[in-house]
């Protein structure tokens, strides 16, 4: 369970960071999560301090990934090898790029090229034909091995509405996001158009120690609803990132009240999974996903 004592308030570029200490383990050292709200008031709505055991949840959507090939019935390639906004050198191919078997999704990143180009590595990235809006989302992963620097593999979620809204403004949720560069380490995020990596301003847990996340597969979740966003790692009560409504909330700094769907994918290179190169000799490079499961309250 979480310690109550608050340690300390930081003001930084409009947002009020509290953070405090946990005594839930997660895997390597004790890290302090982070609580992010608006500063405006200090009156907050929600005991945002409360467990949430979602007593009333039911299962309404999954994948176990059980048998010998994709749901096409649930999930949709996104192709191409245009950058994808951050640089990124792979092609997002359906060929080749994803295997089920042995209850488990195989994500994999190759290298088919010469190297050291775009185009030059074929990977996957996955969309969730259906969209949820609230609820407990878990997906349990392995992140593939560790054998050197340039992938960067994410399971995220976008609001449905991108296409028409663009992309920072449709919101983002990063529910496991990881490169290589900086092993043993894994990281949670939120962007929009108030809050969003490309501007500095994201709202983020910074690098969460987790040394195993490279060896053994971890749940990685997310408690939404229309008061907050609570991110965990293997058990609810785990919370290592924490963002409230905003009290003045709109869609430029809250688009989370919306459908959203969900994406798995393995990036090569790029502005961040490629900040310290690319080596060609960690591939081919597989992230495992044993399930992905979205609970709601009956």
């Amino acid at each position: 369970m979480l310690n109550r004592m608050i340690k300390r308030f930081v003001a930084i570029s409009g947002l009020g960071f509290l953070l405090f200490t946990s005594s839930c383990g997660g895997g390597g050292e004790k890290v302090e999560p982070v609580l992010a709200g608006l500063p405006e008031t200090p009156e907050i709505n929600v005991d945002v301090f409360a467990p949430e055991y979602w007593e009333d949840e039911e299962l309404v959507w999954s994948d176990e990934f059980d048998g010998n090939s994709l749901d096409t019935g649930k999930w949709l390639f996104e192709t191409g090898a245009h950058g994808w906004g951050n640089n990124e050198w792979q092609d997002y191919v359906s060929d080749g790029s994803v295997e089920v078997s042995n209850g488990t999704l195989k994500i994999i990143a190759r290298k088919t090229g010469a190297g050291q180009r775009v185009g030059d590595y074929t990977s996957a990235r996955l969309n969730s034909m259906e969209t949820f809006t609230y609820g407990r989302m878990e997906v349990r992963a392995k992140i593939p091995e560790h054998k050197g620097n340039g992938i960067w593999p994410a399971i995220w979620m976008l609001g449905s509405n991108i296409q028409s809204v663009g992309w920072p403004a449709c919101g983002e949720i990063d529910m496991m996001e990881y490169v290589s560069f900086d092993p043993g380490k894994m990281h949670f995020s939120i962007h929009s158009t108030a809050h969003n990596h490309k501007d500095g301003t994201q709202v983020t847990s910074g690098p969460l120690p987790l040394d195993s996340i490279e060896e053994e597969f971890h749940a990685f979740g997310l408690l939404w609803t229309e008061k907050y966003l609570k991110f965990y790692i293997d058990d609810p009560a785990n919370i290592k990132l924490t963002f409230l409504r905003p009290v003045n909330s709109s869609d430029e700094n809250w688009p989370f009240s919306k459908p959203f769907y969900f994406l798995m994918n393995i990036a090569v290179g790029g502005d961040w999974g490629g900040l310290h190169g690319v080596d060609d000799g960690i591939f081919p490079a597989t992230m495992e996903v044993d399930y992905v499961r979205v609970y709601q309250v009956k």
